[in-house]
């Protein structure tokens, strides 16, 4: 019987076992992790997601005077993506990308730089029930 030489012999198990892994991480379940925060969001009416948001955009540093107009945009990744437009007292208006994460965290972008960076578009696919700007 001839003999076959040992490094080949544990290159193709080392081969095989790579094809073999490959196929099971495939057919793997994505897993998603959301936070009781991000839940709460999506139960918001206009003006209780307007003061959310509102306080995210201001703890990022950034300023908004009123938010006329808010709501989900999609998921991107593990973060849930929210727009809200702001308008200024001098009539100007900035629309801002506020990513909630699954750890209660928030990051702000202006939506301007979103499409840059090739995240999800600043366009709103769910709005919610009320005014942002009149409690009812």
């Amino acid at each position: 019987m001839p003999r076959t030489p040992t490094p080949i012999l544990l290159a193709f198990v080392a081969l095989a076992a790579c094809n073999d892994q490959s196929q099971s991480t495939a057919n793997q379940p994505e897993i998603r992790v959301r936070s009781e925060e991000q839940k709460q969001l999506h139960q918001l009416d206009a003006f209780n997601l307007a003061i959310g948001l509102k306080r995210a955009i201001y703890d990022a540093g950034y300023t908004c005077k009123r938010i006329t107009d808010a709501g989900y945009v999609g998921l991107w990744k593990n973060l849930e993506e929210w727009k809200a437009h702001c308008v200024y007292e001098n009539g100007s208006s900035r629309d801002w990308a506020i990513f909630a994460g699954p750890d209660g965290s928030a990051q702000v972008r202006d939506c301007k730089d979103v499409l840059a960076t090739n995240l999800p578009a600043c366009v709103i696919k769910q709005r919610p029930k009320g005014s942002f700007t009149v409690i009812k």
